[in-house]
């Protein structure tokens, strides 16, 4: 499973799944959702949960998911793919999901995974009662295809006539619900007339991604709590006051992550461009060393080469134990070349080689996109790297002031995997498209995405964390 590809196209292809009113489902990614399945069920499933994974993505993985038999798979994995698909119904709006149920109809799969997954959609969605108003033929249709048309209206009769709980009706419906007694209203909800015009629930009951307020005018400060503390750091404020803090910041943003069992290499830009001036004076920055921190906590061992010349020691030591690693020259096992500075020319063709002679698993150039010395020499040395017999991945992290800034002459190395970030909260999608391109990364994403799952089932999943 190509994990790097599939983030890609899960955060940029927004095409809906089509069904067409003669009953044939279209949806022009279906060979790349299967392929990855088949290599790998859970891992595949688990990458639906990735923050900024669109919602029509979640709903092919949603119904690619239940389409497929569970035959061979162990109960552990089984477990897992019923709470990503619950997980998923439950993330998307309900008109996504609906789409993805009805498609399992029209391609006649029906298993019992299927039967228990469309049931708690239908009984027990947060907003059932509402969807069951608006949208009472399709979910009929849904409900009758994954308990079989006869059974499901044996069931609705059974409790017209009000059963509430025969033997029949246990074994029949009752079995695959966790409220018995709110099932059986629903289901007199669901075989009831319908209201004409009622409007049906557009938003996901527990969204997936808890995105913050986005500031509607962006400032050097208001890019998250690290960056921002960073900002205060570098402009000379009260370290006695803002270094713990900053140390506090870091520790929340990488709660719960589990550490990257590999070596990782950052290139990172510390020339005059990243420093910025006036209003934008230490944005771009903040923000670099912001990556940097919160990569220092995670991964197992961190090297850091800066690009410039030491023209100027920032007035900043490093946060609890990251900060004193690398204000003594270390970070998180591995060692930085340079000190924190912002100052001189951006060459780096030259760090990315540095960077590999460490012999790392992953080599990550954060910059701004800005290269003034031998302009186009990182995309040389990156495109003869694979003729030198170099295989260690390399991407580009570019950091940016706003989301909407124009990167059109800031792509130093076109051909290299490139994401840009400019607020603290990019950092929950980043980590894992950035990991994803080596080997440990398979197992950090999957132990990343199941205790976000788990996190998630028992309500304690946090705006915009993975």
């Amino acid at each position: 499973m190509d994990i790097p590809t599939l983030l890609q196209h899960f955060r940029t292809h927004d095409a809906p799944l089509v069904l067409s009113r003669g009953g044939d489902l279209a949806w022009d990614d279906a060979e790349l959702h299967r392929t990855a399945r088949l290599s790998d069920p859970e891992g595949y499933a688990l990458l639906a949960l990735v923050p900024g994974v669109l919602p029509w993505q979640r709903a092919r993985v949603l119904l690619c998911t239940l389409a497929a038999s569970q035959d061979g798979l162990d109960e552990r994995t089984r477990e897992t793919l019923a709470k990503v698909t619950r997980a998923l119904m439950f993330g998307v709006p309900p008109a996504y999901a609906v789409t993805a149920l009805l498609a399992l109809r029209r391609l006649r799969v029906n298993h019992k995974h299927v039967t228990r997954a469309v049931v708690a959609f239908v009984l027990e969605h947060p907003e059932a009662d509402a969807l069951i108003e608006a949208r009472r033929p399709a979910l009929v249709d849904c409900f009758e295809h994954a308990l079989g048309k006869a059974t499901a209206r044996g069931c609705a009769r059974l409790i017209a006539e009000g059963d509430t709980g025969s033997e029949r009706l246990r074994g029949s419906l009752l079995r695959f619900t966790t409220d018995p007694s709110e099932a059986i209203g629903r289901v007199r909800a669901l075989y009831a007339p319908g209201t004409y015009g009622a409007v049906a629930p557009q938003e996901p009951p527990t969204p997936l991604d808890q995105v913050g307020e986005r500031p509607p005018i962006v400032t050097p400060t208001n890019r998250g709590d690290i960056a921002a503390t960073l900002v205060h750091l570098y402009r000379g404020g009260p370290a006695a006051e803002l270094r713990p803090a900053l140390a506090g910041y870091v520790a929340e943003a990488t709660r719960g992550l589990p550490r990257l069992a590999g070596h990782v290499a950052v290139v990172l830009d510390t020339s005059g461009s990243m420093r910025g001036y006036g209003d934008r004076e230490w944005a771009v920055m903040s923000q670099a060393a912001a990556l940097r921190l919160v990569l220092a906590e995670v991964c197992e061992r961190l090297t850091v080469i800066e690009t410039a010349e030491v023209r100027e020691r920032l007035t900043v030591a490093e946060t609890s134990e990251v900060r004193e690693r690398l204000t003594a020259g270390e970070t998180a096992g591995g060692e930085t070349a340079g000190g924190e500075a912002a100052g001189g020319a951006t060459d780096l063709a030259s760090r990315l080689l540095d960077a590999l002679d460490t012999r790392p698993d992953l080599v990550v150039i954060v910059t701004d996109g800005y290269e003034n010395v031998l302009p186009g020499d990182l995309a040389r040395v990156a495109a003869t790297l694979p003729r030198a017999g170099v295989t260690t991945p390399v991407v580009l992290c570019q950091a940016t002031f706003t989301a909407g800034d124009d990167l059109t002459l800031r792509d130093p190395a076109p051909r290299l995997p490139r994401r840009p970030f400019w607020h603290q909260d990019d950092f929950a999608g980043l980590l894992p498209w950035l990991f994803g391109h080596c080997a440990p990364g398979r197992d950090w994403i999957r132990t990343a995405m199941l205790s976000r799952l788990e996190g998630r089932l028992e309500g304690r999943l946090e705006g915009g964390r993975t």
